[in-house]
């Protein structure tokens, strides 16, 4: 419970950076998507705690800390890096127990593994018909990770995000073997995952 109250408070931190963040030179956020918005309402749905927190934590937010490393590493300033910096070691704790909370369970109930994986196809099935990726949010990273406009940046600046989607896959393969998957179904499990990240 100690751990849950600290990542609680670690989100409502994060939301307030990032809300400060996206307000810094605008009146209002964004919007979030319809496809974003119904990721996030298959998390609320699941029937129990332990298959919610692995979608959320073993897979999204495992896939977020190689976003915010990404942002670290090209951030147009200082803040920007300090702020994915900061929130990728809070990210780390929540993977973290989100890969050992499930790795007990199933150490004695291995039962628990298909469990797990069909939720993964199911959260991918009610999934199936969104966008993905805001295209929006990936010219930002292309942008960010050229650091300018010039085509031939702009180029670098795309085989970059190609990379990261790359390394996600790979990192969530990695977590999802460290839960005893076999190879196949960890590559198959990770490519089923949401492709905005979530």
């Amino acid at each position: 419970m100690q751990l849950l109250a600290i990542q609680a408070a670690d989100e409502a931190r994060h939301m307030e950076v990032f809300t400060r963040r996206g307000l810094l030179k605008r009146d209002q956020l964004g919007f979030s998507t319809v496809g974003g918005q119904a990721s996030l309402k298959t998390l609320v749905d699941e029937p129990d705690f332990a298959t919610a927190s692995f979608l959320l934590s073993t897979l999204g937010e495992g896939t977020f800390l190689s976003l915010l490393w990404f942002i670290e590493q090209y951030a147009p300033d200082p803040v920007t890096a300090a702020v994915a910096k900061l929130s990728a070691q809070d990210e780390a704790r929540h993977v973290a127990f989100s890969v050992a909370h499930p790795t007990q369970h199933l150490n004695s109930d291995s039962s628990l593994r298909p469990l797990l994986a069909g939720a993964v196809r199911r959260r991918n099935d009610v999934l199936r018909q969104t966008a993905g990726l805001n295209a929006e949010v990936f010219d930002a990273l292309v942008l960010i990770a050229a650091g300018s406009w010039e085509p031939a940046d702009l180029r670098e600046g795309h085989r970059r995000v190609m990379q990261l989607t790359h390394e996600m896959n790979e990192g969530r393969q990695k977590r999802l073997s460290r839960l005893g998957f076999t190879e196949s179904d960890a590559a198959e499990l990770s490519g089923l995952h949401t492709r905005n990240f979530m």
